[in-house]
Parts: structure tokens; C-alpha cells; sequence
């Protein structure tokens, strides 16, 4: 049963087997241990080569877990390429002791994890137990998917309820060494999923789309609160929840996609090197105005505006092009890019973003998106 849960109220809302979630300064330290699922577990880190070698960060877990610390591999790069997949797998393989994996930073070190155990799991029929530590407001940590990009620069993925991670810790002594341009664009990523949860046809009403706007008006109030001042740690955690609470209650039995924004991120992300926080502010804020001329997609987006601060109108889609222009303004606001001016993309590449979003070459969809993403030159 996956229906949509409102025409009419009623539905189904299935969890993942997430067991944890720690937030809170000093979460790492103070519960990593304990989040193990054993006294005599072995643990693998995958990360990227910013936190290895410019912060603290991934030593003090390393000397948090000591002798059940069984190797750190820190190549993982943006989008996380399989070569990197094939190298960490490898690693990971060669020692049978290794029960947990432990990502530390953003959506790259943690799908390369989930994707390292499910190639384990097609290899040996063993999934890892996955700890994950973000530092990002991306939310790879919700999700059951674990994309990653193949040597022709393509976005590809595997998908399976196994892939979410067992043990989540928020720590903001951690989200501080994220460059605030990184965190603040992977910010409306987590806007991006909550809007776009909210029109999807198979997401519950209970608790996912609920959450959704709670997610959505967090991240509108905490977002300039964190430019003002990127080293508020309560700002932060409350950052991290609204990330979580964008995407940690999706479902299992969601079907399909996120929408038209996340498969334009796609599109646009990896093929030319653009970083998904930073699609979602090219995208996000003209998709929704684009789905306002959607009765239910605008009747959904509708909901959002007493969360950001605004009063309804009464008409819907006049309430969703107000929020898909708030949208717009909370990007820059917060000084991040909303058009491809400092990015490799020729005008010669709209018709293949275009085909690679709708997967059409022509038809009233195509039209629109082409016109939207004329409008990003």
C-alpha cells in the first residue's frame, strides 16, 4: 500500500531500521562506543581527504574506537566515483573481523559506504552495521539509496532497505569545520527534500510530510541565523535535526524518485561537476513555482507558507509561487549561486539536461523544464 495519503487520508507509513540517533556536542564522543553493535566489533572508516588531513576529526575517532579501529580509507571525492567504490571494497574485504562501517562527512563518504556494503553483501551475503557521523545538512543518512558516479561521469546507484544506517550521530563540534558555503548550500538540499516529500505521491501524511514542514521552517528561520554566525552550535544542531527531520521519515514503501528538482540535480550535478547542495539552490525555487500551476502539487506547497513566516492567500497557487519566490530569495540571501555562471555548462547542454531529467525529447514537460533551465544561463 503506498497511495497517496491524502485523496483520501489514509495510508501506510513503514520504518527503517535505523536504531540511533545521538545529537548533541560532543555526541561522537560521547556515544560512539556504545552505538557499536558489539563489545568486539571491528570498525572501517570511510571519509574524504579534506577531513583526513585538515581537520582533527577523523584521528579522534580513530583514537575514540583504538584497537577496534580496523583501517581508515580517505580517497572518497565529490559524488564519489566508483573507482574510489572498488578501491575501499577491496580494503574491506580482505578482512573478515570488519562488522561496522563508520562514514564521517557528507553525502559522498556516506553513500560510498552503503554502496561498499552492498557490494560486500553481493560478494559474501554479510551486510555491515553502518555508524554514520555527517557533516553536512545533506541527509545521505535518511535514505535507503547510494548513488555514486561512474567512469563516464554518469550518476548511477543502488537502492535496498539494508542501505540505511544503522547509528546516526549529530555532533556540531564536528559540523563546525565545514566551510559554511558547503553547509549553508546543503541546507536547501534538505529544503529541497522537504518540499519535494510534500508533493510526492506515495509520502505519508503521517509522519513524513508532517515532518517535512517542520524540516522546511527550520531550515528558512536557522539558515541566516548560521551565515550571521557559522560557529552557533545550537544553531547548528537544530540545522542537523531539520536535515533529519527533511528526509529521516520518507518510509520504506515510498516509491520512485523525489521530483522534478532532485532529477534536475541529477542531471546537473556530476556530469559537470556542480555539488547537489548547490543544484538545489539553482533549481529548487523555479520547480516549485513550475509545479504552483499543479493543483495537487500546489495545494501541498500551499501548506508550507505559515512555516516560512507568511500568510496564505486562500489560493493555492498563488501560496506556491509565493514560496517557490521565498525560496529564491533565501538563496540569495545567503550568497549562493542561483544561476551556472561559474560552472562548465554550455547552452548546447540544455537538451541533454532536459532529457536526462524528464527522460523526454518533446511534449508539453519538456517545454517547461527547457524553459527553466534556459532561465539558469
Amino acid at each position: 500500500m503506498t497511495e497517496s495519503t491524502n485523496q483520501p487520508l489514509s495510508g501506510l507509513w513503514q520504518p527503517t531500521h535505523l536504531q540511533k540517533l545521538y545529537y548533541g556536542r560532543e555526541a561522537v564522543s560521547t556515544h560512539l562506543l556504545s552505538a557499536l553493535p558489539s563489545s568486539n566489533s571491528k570498525a572501517f572508516i570511510i571519509t574524504g581527504n579534506s577531513l583526513a588531513t585538515k581537520t582533527p576529526l577523523v584521528k579522534q575517532v580513530e583514537s575514540l574506537l583504538s584497537t577496534r579501529h580496523a583501517d581508515t580509507f580517505s580517497k572518497i571525492g565529490e559524488h564519489a566515483p566508483v573507482a574510489q567504490l572498488d578501491e575501499a571494497t577491496e580494503l574491506v574485504g580482505k578482512d573478515s573481523s570488519i562488522d561496522t562501517v563508520i562514514s564521517i562527512g557528507g553525502g559522498s563518504p556516506i553513500d560510498s559506504a552503503k554502496a561498499v556494503s552492498y557490494r560486500l553483501h553481493e560478494k559474501t551475503g554479510k551486510w555491515l552495521y553502518h555508524i554514520t557521523i555527517p557533516t553536512t545538512l545533506s541527509a545521505g543518512e535518511c535514505t535507503m539509496m547510494a548513488g555514486y558516479t561512474e567512469s563516464n561521469g554518469v550518476k548511477t546507484g543502488v537502492r535496498g532497505v539494508e542501505l540505511v544506517p544503522h547509528a546516526i550521530l549529530y555532533d556540531s563540534s564536528f559540523a563546525v569545520y565545514t566551510p559554511p558555503r558547503l553547509w549553508m548550500s546543503t541546507g536547501l538540499r534538505s529544503l529541497d527534500h522537504s518540499v519535494e516529500l510534500l508533493y510526492h505521491p506515495t509520502a505519508a501524511e503521517m509522519p513524513a510530510r508532517w515532518m517535512a514542514l517542520q524540516a522546511a521552517g527550520n531550515l528558512f528561520r536557522y539558515l541566516p541565523k548560521y551565515k550571521e554566525n557559522p560557529r552557533d552550535e545550537e544553531v547548528i544542531t537544530k540545522l542537523q535535526l531539520a536535515a533529519f527531520a527533511s528526509l529521516g521519515f520518507l518510509g520504506t514503501n515510498i516509491k520512485g524518485g523525489l521530483g522534478l528538482s532532485h532529477a534536475l540535480g541529477y542531471a546537473l550535478g556530476s556530469p559537470y561537476g556542480i555539488p547537489h547542495g548547490i543544484t538545489s539552490c539553482l533549481t529548487l525555487g523555479h520547480v516549485v513555482k513550475l509545479k504552483a500551476e499543479d493543483p495537487e502539487a500546489a495545494e501541498q506547497i500551499a501548506r508550507l507558507v505559515p512555516f516560512i513566516g507568511e500568510n496564505g492567500s486562500g489560493n493555492d497557487k498563488n501560496d506556491a509561487e509565493k514560496v517557490g519566490e521565498k525560496i529564491l530569495q533565501l538563496v540569495k540571501g545567503l550568497g549562493l549561486d542561483s544561476d551556472l555562471r561559474n560552472y562548465k555548462v554550455g547552452q548546447d547542454q540544455i537538451p541533454v539536461i532536459v532529457k536526462r531529467a524528464t527522460g523526454k525529447e518533446e511534449g508539453e514537460l519538456y517545454k517547461k523544464v527547457e524553459g527553466l533551465v534556459k532561465g539558469l544561463f
